[in-house]
C-alpha cells in the first residue's frame, strides 16, 4: 500500500493522508500552479513541486512583475489618472429603459389580444419557437400561405406599435 503525504509549507511539516485526501488537496494546487505557469507568474521547478501549496503570492518561486488589477491606474492622453475599474461599462439597464420595455411589452400583449384568432395563433406558435414548416402543418396550410399571413400579421403589429418606436 502506498503512503500519501502532504507537505504543509506554513508549518514546514509532512502530514500522512489517505489517497482521497491527497488528491482532494492537490487537485486545486496543481490546477493553480499550471495556470500560473501558463501565464508566466510561476517559476516553480519540478524538483520543488512538493513545496507548492497553491498560494502563489507568498511563494519564493513567484515570478516578479506586475499583476494586472482593476485597481491599477493609468494616464490618458490628457494626463488624467484613472483606474481600470472606472473604465468598465455598467451592464445593468437604466430604470427608464426597464420601464419603457415594460410598457412596450404590455402594449404588445394588448395588441395581440386585438388580433383575429388566426393572427394570434400564428404569433403564439412563433413565440413557442416552432419552425415555419411545423406552424404551417399545425394550421393546415401551405408554407407559402403561412409566410404570407405571418408577414401580414407582423406588419399589422408594427403599425399598431409604431408610436412606441418613434423618438
Amino acid at each position: 500500500m502506498t503512503n500519501y503525504r502532504v507537505y504543509i509549507r506554513k508549518i514546514n511539516t509532512w502530514v500522512d493522508v489517505t489517497k482521497e485526501q491527497y488528491y482532494a488537496y492537490y487537485r486545486d494546487v496543481w490546477a493553480t500552479r499550471k495556470r500560473e505557469q501558463f501565464y508566466g507568474r510561476c517559476r516553480c521547478p519540478k524538483s520543488k513541486m512538493w513545496i507548492c501549496d497553491g498560494d502563489c503570492l507568498s511563494c519564493a518561486f513567484r515570478a516578479t512583475g506586475e499583476i494586472a488589477s482593476l485597481d491599477s491606474t493609468f494616464e490618458d492622453d490628457e494626463g488624467n489618472s484613472t483606474s481600470q475599474i472606472e473604465e468598465l461599462q455598467d451592464e445593468k439597464p437604466a430604470a427608464q429603459a426597464i420601464m419603457e420595455d415594460r410598457e412596450l411589452l404590455a402594449a404588445l400583449y394588448q395588441k395581440l389580444e386585438e388580433l383575429d384568432p388566426d393572427g394570434r395563433r400564428i404569433c403564439e406558435l412563433i413565440m413557442e419557437g416552432k419552425s415555419e414548416r411545423t406552424i404551417a402543418s399545425e394550421l393546415g396550410i401551405s408554407r407559402s400561405t403561412y409566410a404570407y399571413r405571418r408577414n401580414k400579421v407582423l406588419k399589422l403589429l408594427r403599425e399598431m406599435l409604431e408610436p412606441y418606436f418613434m423618438d
